[in-house]
């Protein structure tokens, strides 16, 4: 018999009050904006994909498998360019596989909140069976860039950013101001600011929403290191120091390539504004263009972020610094961005530690 206290409301309903208390967690710095939407997205599809007018408590694992696997299903209405995701089409899955598992996070989060609110009597999310493999989600067989794909990407963000290799930097005048008079087009202009970007994510791993929510009043020098305080998930801070090569592109971006603007952000659009997300995608494949093709490999920001992780870790870097440099807050989390690269059990069984040669003293 249902309890008393059960407030028996349409799947409707309970995603609106939901979406409202998560939207409200933004306004205490609990959740970002972006991640409100994310969840307010997901939620909405599932309203579709459950119906409007059922009732929550009414729904039962077999019910979150059919939603499950209707989303699975679902067209993916974004851009889809690369191989890995042409295979999952022809597969029959249309969601990558992070999709899928994202939408699985948002709707056990909503779940959970409807358990504790009294929306529901059992968490359906306990009784689904359907499983990743069985939705269609297919993992990219890399999703890190192996080590001569990032360094090719890196040698051209060099050449961009006036490195060793390059010179844009030198003897560039400053960037006029946004409606100064006759000024060269934008973009054309952006070579310090596109190579930066590549940079920053090859080689420190931030979310994409971390570089572009950066301002410049977040970069300090102490004791000559040049740091960068990230404003990550949960209101938590990190500072990281840059990589050597890093802060030289930096400098030359600040004194060279960033145009006089009230904007505070680090990253301005050729209009003076703050880069959006979208537009950072756009910046990696320009740069791309540069690599030689047989070191090229399409790759997302998420995917820079997971090449960070994978060598510095195969590198045999200090686990907990990498976990403090990518802003997880438990080891754990490291199993996700750490990927596979061939020959790495090779290399690891030829070089043994138990099976060097006794050390000289």
């Amino acid at each position: 018999m249902r309890p008393a206290d059960v407030n028996r409301l349409s799947v409707g309903e309970s995603a609106d009050r939901y979406v409202e208390l998560v939207r409200a967690k933004t306004l205490t710095g609990g959740l970002s904006m972006s991640t409100a939407e994310v969840y307010a997205r997901d939620v909405a599809t599932f309203v579709d994909l459950a119906g409007e007018e059922v009732v929550l408590d009414d729904l039962t694992g077999e019910d979150v498998d059919a939603v499950l696997l209707a989303f699975a299903r679902k067209p993916d209405g974004r851009r889809r360019s690369q191989p890995e995701e042409r295979a999952e089409e022809r597969a029959g899955a249309s969601q990558s596989a992070s999709s899928q598992a994202r939408f699985r996070r948002s709707i056990s989060a909503l779940f959970k909140h409807a358990v504790l609110a009294g929306w529901v009597q059992v968490n359906p999310m306990a009784m689904a069976t359907v499983t990743a493999r069985e939705r269609g989600g297919l993992r990219p067989e890399r999703r890190a860039l192996t080590r001569e794909q990032a360094r090719g990407l890196i040698g051209a963000a060099r050449e961009l950013g006036g490195g060793p290799e390059g010179g844009v930097a030198a003897g560039v005048e400053p960037v006029p101001s946004a409606g100064a008079g006759r000024v060269r087009r934008r973009d054309q202009r952006t070579e310090l600011r596109d190579g930066l970007i590549v940079l920053m994510l090859s080689t420190m791993g931030p979310r994409v929403s971390e570089l572009v929510r950066a301002n410049v009043e977040d970069f300090y020098t102490n004791d000559g290191v040049r740091y960068w305080r990230i404003f990550g998930k949960g209101g938590r801070t990190r500072d990281v120091p840059l990589p050597g090569d890093v802060a030289l592109v930096l400098e030359a971006y600040l004194l060279h390539g960033r145009m006089v603007s009230s904007d505070k952000a680090l990253l301005l659009s050729w209009r003076g504004r703050r880069l959006a997300r979208g537009d950072v995608q756009a910046v990696i494949d320009r740069v791309q263009r540069r690599v030689d093709p047989d070191r090229r490999r399409s790759v997302t920001p998420h995917g820079l972020r997971h090449t960070t992780a994978t060598h510095l870790l195969a590198d045999a870097v200090d686990m907990d610094a990498v976990r403090r440099v990518l802003g997880h807050s438990d080891l754990a989390t490291l199993g996700r961005y750490r990927d596979e690269l061939p020959g790495e059990l090779e290399v690891a069984m030829r070089s043994h530690p138990l099976l060097r040669g006794p050390a000289s003293g």
